[in-house]
C-alpha cells in the first residue's frame, strides 16, 4: 500500500528515517525542487502508522510547493514528519539524528519547526545540519516564526475585508478565532490590539482564559464557535474544519485564519456559492516561511517584514482571478501558483548539472 501511494504521487524524492536505537522514525518528502531547495517544517505527532505519517508528508510537502511558489520565493516544497508524541518521546538524541538525514540530503532539503516542533528542537537539528531554519538568533536565525505567520495572516485579513466591506476598519468587525495555539493566539492579540470585537474558543481553557484577560475577548466553547454571529471566521486550528456539517452553520462573510487544510476545494466551491469570502490558507499563512527564507542568504528582518506585506498583494491578486474567472479562490491560487511553477521551470539546469544548492555558506554566517 505505501509503495502504490509512492508511485502515484509525484514527489521527487522521499526518505525514510529509521535509527531504533534512539527511536527515531521519520519521513522526509521532497515534493519540488524546480524553485529551488525544498523548504519545509517538520511536525512530531503519534501517527497510528508509517503509511498516515506518509500520507501526511505527502500531502504537506505538495502544499508547501504552492505555499512558496505563491510566496514568490524561490525554495520549492518539502515537509519531514517525526512519529513519535511531542510531549513524551523528544530527545536529543532524536532530532540531531533527524538532523543527519537532512544533512545526507546535502540542501535539497532544508527543515524548520512545525506542529509538536519549536525552537529548541531545531538547536538539536542544526548541531549536525547546517540545512536548518527558525534556528536560535545567535546562530544568524530568526527564532519563532509564528509572531510572523501571524502577522502575514493580518495582511491577508486586511485584503479580504476591503475586497468584502470596502475598508479595512477591524474596529468596525467582530472575529470568532477557532484556535489558541502558538499561531492563533498571536493572530487573536493583533486582532484584539486593533479593537475587533473578539470571540476565541480552544480546547484547553486556560489559554482561552488569557485571551478574555488580555485582548479582551469573549469566550465560546469550542463547538459554538461555528455559530457565532461575526463578520470574520479565522480557523487557526484543525485541518478540514469547514466542511459540509460546519459551513452551514457559519454566519461570517469572510473566512481568513492561520489553520492549513482549512476546507476542501468542494466546500469552497460551496463557500463561494453561499456569498463567503475565502482567503486561501496557504496563500495567507505564508508570513512564517517566508520569514525564515530568509535565513538561506542572511536573515534581516526589516526584508522580512516588506516581504509579508506582500501578502495582502497576493490575495487581491488572487480574489481579481476568481472573479474574473467566476472559480473559487483556492483554484486562482492554485492557478497562480502553478503558473509561477512552470515559468520558472522553463529555466531548469540543463542536463548533467546537480540539484539547486546554496550559494556561499547557510544564512551568511562564518
Amino acid at each position: 500500500m505505501i509503495f502504490d501511494t509512492l508511485a502515484t504521487s509525484g514527489h521527487e524524492h522521499v526518505v525514510f528515517c529509521h535509527n531504533p536505537d534512539i527511536g527515531l522514525k521519520a519521513i522526509i518528502a521532497i515534493h519540488s525542487t524546480v524553485l529551488g531547495p525544498a523548504l519545509g517544517g517538520v511536525r512530531m505527532r503519534p501517527y497510528a502508522s508509517e503509511e498516515d505519517a506518509l500520507r501526511d508528508a505527502l500531502r504537506l510537502s505538495r502544499t508547501m510547493t504552492y505555499k512558496n511558489a505563491l510566496a514568490g520565493l524561490n525554495v520549492g516544497g518539502g515537509k519531514a514528519v517525526i512519529i513519535g508524541d511531542p510531549q513524551q518521546d523528544k530527545t536529543e538524541a532524536l532530532f540531531r539524528g533527524f538532523g543527519r538525514y537532512v544533512d545526507s540530503l546535502a540542501g535539497r532539503y532544508i527543515t524548520a519547526e512545525d506542529v509538536g516542533t519549536d525552537v529548541a528542537d531545531m538547536e538539536h537539528v542544526y548541531r549536525e545540519t547546517e540545512y536548518v531554519v527558525g534556528v536560535h538568533q545567535v546562530h544568524g536565525g530568526s527564532g519563532d516564526p509564528a509572531p510572523f505567520t501571524a502577522y502575514g495572516a493580518m495582511q491577508g485579513l486586511m485584503a479580504a475585508l476591503n475586497r468584502k466591506f470596502g475598508n479595512e476598519d477591524l474596529d468596525q468587525r467582530s472575529i470568532a478565532v477557532q484556535g489558541l495555539g502558538h499561531i492563533g493566539m498571536e493572530f487573536a492579540k493583533l486582532i484584539g490590539e486593533r479593537g475587533a470585537k473578539l470571540i476565541v474558543s480552544d480546547l484547553d481553557p486556560e489559554r482561552v482564559e488569557r485571551a478574555v484577560e488580555e485582548f479582551g475577548a469573549e469566550a465560546a466553547k469550542p463547538d459554538d464557535i461555528y455559530d457565532a454571529n461575526v463578520d470574520v471566521f479565522a480557523p487557526c486550528a484543525f485541518e478540514y474544519a469547514i466542511n459540509e456539517q460546519t459551513l452551514p452553520r457559519l454566519k461570517a462573510k469572510v473566512i481568513c485564519g492561520t489553520a492549513n487544510n482549512q476546507m476542501s476545494h468542494a466546500t469552497g466551491i460551496e463557500a463561494a456559492k453561499r456569498g463567503i469570502l475565502y482567503a486561501p490558507d496557504y496563500a495567507i499563512n505564508a508570513g512564517g516561511v517566508m520569514n525564515v527564507s530568509l535565513e538561506i542568504d542572511g536573515y534581516n528582518r526589516e526584508r522580512a517584514m516588506r516581504l509579508m506585506r506582500n501578502i495582502y498583494h497576493t490575495a487581491n491578486e488572487i480574489f481579481d482571478l476568481a472573479e474574473r474567472e467566476d472559480i473559487a479562490p483556492q483554484y486562482a491560487a492554485d492557478r497562480l501558483a502553478e503558473a509561477r511553477i512552470a515559468s520558472i521551470g522553463k529555466l531548469k539546469l540543463p542536463l548533467g548539472r546537480t540539484a539547486p544548492r546554496f550559494v556561499g555558506h547557510l544564512r551568511g554566517a562564518h
